[in-house]
């Protein structure tokens, strides 16, 4: 078995309906979900499922340059 990375980014959706979540690596593939955790599993499954296909077409996988993490960071400043 061969492991890969992608970076994922998971988005608020407008109007409190969920997440959307999508790979900036793999274009075209997204999913979503009513919380952040579900919106990653299933950004997961559709990944795999994308992998396999590319793998079965004899495709290339896309790979990251380089993996980053991104986290928001929130501060209270006086004043």
């Amino acid at each position: 078995m061969r492991f890969y990375s992608f970076q994922i980014v998971i988005e608020k959706e407008p109007e409190d309906e969920g997440y959307l979540a999508y790979s900036p690596t793999v274009p075209g593939c997204f999913s979503n979900g009513k919380t952040i955790e579900e919106a990653k599993r299933n950004i997961r499954v559709a990944i795999e499922q994308h992998l396999e296909s590319l793998l079965a077409h004899s495709q290339p996988v896309p790979q990251n340059e380089r993996l980053v993490h991104v986290e928001e960071l929130t501060l209270g400043v006086p004043g």
